[in-house]
């Protein structure tokens, strides 16, 4: 694919920010996803080349939260599995959608995603509220009790689910994977942010691999994103201090439903 000078500075922008937004509170596939599109993408090739693009970032960010992972093997040994499986499940179940079908709920995941995120800060609030049995799971006193069994087989259940997702479309995963870890009493939100991250990073992985396998990959695309991504996300710690974390979700929030209604009247 031969890009023009707009459409570089059309995706470069949107991943720069995207990049940006990831740093501060995530949501970046809220906008390199239509950005795609809008350039000329139809809307499974979008998806495949947003998902690759974004993948050195999640990359970073797995990294950027290994000290908060310490202590995190028994969590990752449990959950590692169902997220790569459900991972590559969502990127065949996307290879093997008609695209016609999938330009038609394209609208209605981008509203999911933006949702999400609009209600994340509340979820978080409400994940710190676990039940006292995960609590005791999450402490290892009642490791053998049925309830804790039911709440690691639930939470495990949860999680290939949500991976599933991921592979699929991805946008808002990260909130979904909150709330599954919040379903084993896990309560300090930067371990949480870090298994998140890990997680996120095995689904991606996978799907991406099962993604270039598939040769529809838009590799211009792809690169000009990944690179303005990387430079976003670099930037997003300095731009933190001076927008602030509330500015950055809000912007995110507002361009996801321009967005959304922007796609609704393309249909």
């Amino acid at each position: 694919m031969d890009l023009n000078v707009w459409q570089i500075v059309v995706i470069f922008t949107a991943a720069f920010v995207a990049g940006v937004m990831n740093a501060l509170a995530g949501g970046g596939t809220i906008l390199t996803f239509p950005a795609l599109i809008w350039i000329g993408l139809e809307p499974v090739v979008a998806n495949i080349t947003s998902t690759v693009a974004l993948l050195p970032g999640a990359l970073s960010s797995f990294f950027g939260y290994r000290k908060e992972m310490s202590g995190s093997r028994r969590w990752i040994e449990i959950f590692i599995l169902p997220s790569i499986i459900g991972g590559l499940l969502g990127a065949l179940l996307l290879l093997l959608t008609p695209p016609r079908f999938f330009a038609l709920i394209v609208p209605y995941l981008i509203l999911f995603a933006t949702v999400l995120f609009a209600f994340q800060e509340p979820l978080n609030r409400r994940l710190r509220r676990s039940t006292e049995a995960a609590r005791e799971f999450a402490s290892g006193t009642e490791q053998q009790n049925g309830v804790s069994n039911k709440w690691r087989i639930g939470a495990v259940a949860l999680q290939f689910f949500v991976a599933i997702y991921g592979g699929y479309f991805g946008a808002g995963v990260g909130i979904l994977m909150l709330a599954t870890l919040g379903l084993i009493g896990l309560t300090d939100i930067h371990q949480m942010n870090g298994l998140k991250n890990a997680l996120g990073f095995s689904i991606n992985s996978i799907a991406a691999v099962s993604f270039i396998v598939s040769g529809q990959v838009r590799w211009s695309a792809a690169l000009v994103m990944a690179i303005a991504a990387i430079v976003g996300g670099y930037s997003g710690a300095h731009l933190a201090r001076k927008l602030g974390r509330t500015f950055a979700r809000r912007a995110v929030i507002v361009i996801g439903l321009i967005m959304t209604l922007s796609l609704f009247i393309k249909q």
